[in-house]
């Protein structure tokens, strides 16, 4: 935009100064303009100077569009007694418009249970975990209302990604949508006790998480969609009769007994990313402007033990933005995570964030870190988001005024983001 302006200043610069040689040749304009000129001239001087003024102001302020800055928030299911009440929304979001916050990433997929009234989960036999609020209200569009009226924007988090507990609906139901570790077992134990492992190679399971995040970004006036570390599958899994069979098909070799195979490893990520790519397909055909994002763990932890290759799902442009979870209490080690070269080259390309973490329900964590880790993104010129909502000052180590004094001073100035249409 910049330079096409400029060109076309120059352009009628060089107009302007033709048209007025020709029409200054005339004798009788001669004299006129000698005698117009000694009566005008300072007046003259004075619009020339004033006309620069404006031009070269004006230039500038083309220039320097600023880069979108992620500020933002996860809200989990711990937050769901806020959630669900509409005045409780109502204060969470102007206390985080007033915060200069932009972007609220409510769950909707947790523990293989949505949290909106769904077809798609109904028809594959699965109860909503939380279907409504306190007065009968759909709890994602009274979030989604809200936050749009004070500028915020909304993307809501399929939290769990391909995992799922084993006492679930779905892994009741679905037994064979599920993958194995060689051994045969199929779970493992996570931040969110023991998980099963949807097989993100079978056709099915692709096309039920395309489904329900479809129907999410199409049912709700949602600024995009979120997929966090789970939309993935550790390494010791694959080993199901589904995969193995692919596998073979197309190697004319088993799968490797070392679940760290790298040629393994790689048909297995490769597998992901594909999804990924269709999935993102399908997300931009029905809704072209939403942010398609992710919220990986660094990458070498997300691609050797979690097949999740998402450096190469950026370098396919299928990533909007980037929020990579950096949970380290020790300022030494954040620093050097978010200093990684792969979180360099993403932020050259898409707007990019660092998870911080601001506290858990029996493990809260200082306003001190939180300030300090916040100001070494900064000054790389890093977005944030914070897990999670309720940690920020309702349950901490400080008074409620004290640590939300604290988050006052993170963000001096306002940085909205432009609404999905």
């Amino acid at each position: 935009m910049v330079s096409r302006f400029n060109h076309k200043n120059e352009q009628w610069r060089v107009w302007v100064a033709n048209a007025s040689f020709k029409f200054m040749k005339s004798p009788f304009i001669v004299q006129s303009w000698q005698r117009l000129l000694k009566s005008f001239f300072p007046i003259l001087i004075l619009i020339s100077f004033v006309t620069v003024l404006l031009v070269d102001s004006f230039t500038p302020a083309i220039a320097q569009i600023p880069r979108q800055e992620i500020r933002g928030v996860w809200m989990t299911t711990n937050d769901f007694h806020t959630l669900k009440n509409r005045d409780k929304v109502q204060d969470a979001v102007s206390q985080l418009r007033r915060m200069n916050f932009n972007t609220i990433y409510p769950v909707v997929w947790n523990s293989a249970y949505v949290m909106y009234p769904s077809a798609i989960a109904q028809r594959a036999g699965i109860q909503p975990f939380v279907s409504k609020g306190s007065d009968g209200h759909d709890i994602l569009a009274d979030l989604i209302n809200q936050a749009h009226r004070k500028g915020l924007l909304v993307i809501p988090w399929f939290e769990f990604g391909f995992m799922a507990p084993p006492t679930s609906e779905l892994a009741l139901n679905y037994p064979d949508w599920f993958t194995q570790k060689r051994d045969g077992s199929q779970t493992s134990i996570s931040a969110a006790g023991e998980v099963m492992w949807l097989n993100p190679f079978h056709p099915k399971v692709q096309q039920f998480i395309t489904n329900l995040v479809l129907e999410t970004v199409t049912q709700y006036d949602a600024d995009g969609i979120q997929f966090d570390d789970h939309m993935s599958l550790p390494h010791e899994f694959g080993y199901d009769q589904y995969t193995v069979a692919l596998y073979t098909k197309e190697t004319n070799n088993p799968p490797p007994t070392n679940s760290q195979d790298a040629a393994w490893v790689k048909w297995r990520a490769d597998k992901i990313t594909a999804f990924m790519v269709q999935l993102n397909q399908a997300v931009k055909q029905r809704k072209p402007q939403a942010i398609f994002s992710v919220s990986p763990n660094y990458y070498d932890f997300a691609y050797k033990f979690h097949l999740q290759d998402w450096l190469s799902w950026i370098r396919q442009n299928i990533v909007d933005e980037l929020i990579v979870q950096i949970y380290r209490p020790d300022l030494q080690s954040f620093v050097a995570n978010i200093s990684r070269a792969e979180i360099q080259e993403a932020q050259q390309i898409i707007p990019t964030g660092i998870g911080i973490m601001t506290g858990l329900r029996n493990n809260p964590v200082p306003m001190q870190q939180i300030k300090s880790q916040v100001r070494a993104a900064q000054e790389r010129g890093l977005g944030v988001t914070f897990f999670y909502y309720e940690s920020l000052w309702n349950d901490a180590l400080e008074p409620l005024n004290e640590r939300q004094a604290g988050f006052a001073t993170l963000f001096r100035s306002p940085a909205l983001r432009a609404k999905v249409e």
